[in-house]
């Protein structure tokens, strides 16, 4: 593709306009907001049915960490479908699921035996680690994270704590979930500095809700993200994970591991909470997995497995199509160095982004691993009050100059393109974002 890619025309085109009208009509939905209707794409590279080309650095929110349509991908679903596309997984063996399963055990980061369970999503990985956590311990109760996504179902919603209007008109979901503080260091919800601040978010659970109302023998399991995703890409400094681990261990309590927006590479590790040296009970996995074939994993340690066949089961987990597009995900991951290549590239994203940060004073914050970054923007630096306005025009201009992003958390942008994406178009899209943000900047000051 040349450099800079196409400018969207505004309004959107008539092919795109016809398209967004028969969805607007017809389509459930509350959440679609850019005015782009694809035709094609292929690596980092999206065009339209109006014939607009952008770059993408919003990979399917976070699925196609292989870019879209990568051949190795398409070869496995290709050659799987012709053979059959389904046949119960939970109910008969087939070679493809198992090999797959295998895989998973193999690359997760609990050491000795362990099983897998397979499933369509991310919520419903987070659905069968619930219903796991309590089976194996015989407890009820649950710990997440404020700023928290795990998924929209009723018990993945009652761990999901990261925006209001995902719980309205929903209460009551599953009981029994208490929700602390994240360690969100740019804006401590205690008000306290890091790292004089002592870590107390993760040691307040010990010494305040232990001992007051939530006791620590009824605690099945503590859900968290090694990087919150839709609460803003906030990374914990290294000392909140491992207290919070410890102080698990101690009661008796699974940790388990939502890696389904961070995981599959996207930092730079096969798993994001190898970041933190830190060795789960549970992994739960989705998106990237499957390369846009809904697929999603609970990775567990073999004695948690429960002890009943049927005690929990679906219809299309493990579906053949689904596993064999991960199992190549992962294979082409490995084959190619795509974690070297997050890195790396990741490196190089975040040190043009602090740069911005440097020059533009509408940016407050800069954060991420690998190539899972967000820039947070602020009106002011110094009482950091949200740039929510801001940062939606940000998107907006993004997109009608060729780039594809989307928000995370109130005021920030994520940008994860596709761990394969060349270094010219990772340099093009990231120069399309600074003269975005650079005319942003000066509105906000003039």
């Amino acid at each position: 593709m040349e450099k800079a890619p196409n400018v969207i025309v505004e309004p959107p085109g008539p092919k795109a306009r016809k398209i967004i009208d028969l969805d607007t009509k017809y389509l459930a939905t509350s959440t679609k907001a850019s005015p782009i209707a694809i035709e094609s794409a292929a690596g980092a590279v999206v065009r339209d049915v109006d014939g607009n080309t952008f770059l993408d650095f919003a990979s399917g929110v976070a699925v196609l960490n292989l870019g879209h349509s990568h051949p190795a991908v398409l070869k496995a679903i290709f050659e799987q479908a012709g053979k059959f596309t389904h046949f119960a997984g939970t109910d008969y063996y087939y070679d493809v699921q198992s090999r797959l399963a295998e895989k998973l055990c193999t690359i997760a980061l609990m050491p000795g035996e362990n099983r897998v369970f397979l499933s369509n999503s991310g919520t419903e990985s987070t659905e069968a680690a619930i219903k796991l956590a309590r089976w194996s311990s015989g407890r009820k109760l649950f710990i997440s994270f404020i700023g928290g996504f795990h998924g929209r179902t009723m018990g993945s919603l009652s761990l999901t704590a990261s925006k209001e209007v995902q719980q309205e008109r929903y209460f009551p979901s599953m009981p029994g979930v208490t929700h602390l503080p994240f360690a969100y260091c740019y804006r401590c919800p205690y008000h306290l500095e890091y790292p004089s601040c002592g870590i107390w978010c993760a040691k307040v659970l010990e010494e305040l809700y232990f001992d007051t109302y939530l006791p620590a023998d009824e605690v099945a399991a503590m859900f968290i993200e090694p990087v919150q995703g839709e609460g803003g890409y906030i990374v914990p400094p290294k000392e909140f994970v491992r207290i919070m681990h410890s102080t698990c261990k101690r009661h008796g309590i699974l940790l388990v591991d939502d890696e389904v927006q961070a995981g599959i590479g996207r930092t730079g590790r096969m798993w994001a909470m190898e970041h933190h040296d830190v060795v789960p009970d549970v992994i739960c996995s989705a998106k990237a997995l499957g390369s846009g074939i809904p697929i999603g994993a609970t990775i567990f340690r073999k004695e948690l497995d429960w002890g009943k066949k049927g005690a929990h089961s679906n219809t299309f987990g493990g579906n053949a199509v689904a596993c064999a597009s991960a199992l190549a995900t992962i294979e082409t991951i490995e084959k190619e160095g795509l974690l070297q290549q997050a890195e790396r590239k990741g490196d190089h994203l975040r040190q043009r982004l602090e740069e911005f940060k440097d020059r533009y004073e509408i940016i407050g914050d800069v954060r991420g691993l690998g190539l899972m970054q967000t820039t947070e923007f602020v009106k002011d630096r110094r009482t950091k009050e949200h740039a929510c306005e801001e940062r939606d025009r940000i998107e907006e201009l993004c997109l009608k100059r060729g780039l594809v992003a989307i928000g995370c958390g109130k005021s920030g942008i994520r940008y994860i393109p596709p761990l394969t994406i060349p270094m010219e178009q990772l340099d093009a899209g990231i120069d399309i974002l600074e003269g975005v943000i650079r005319d942003v900047n000066g509105d906000l000051k003039g």
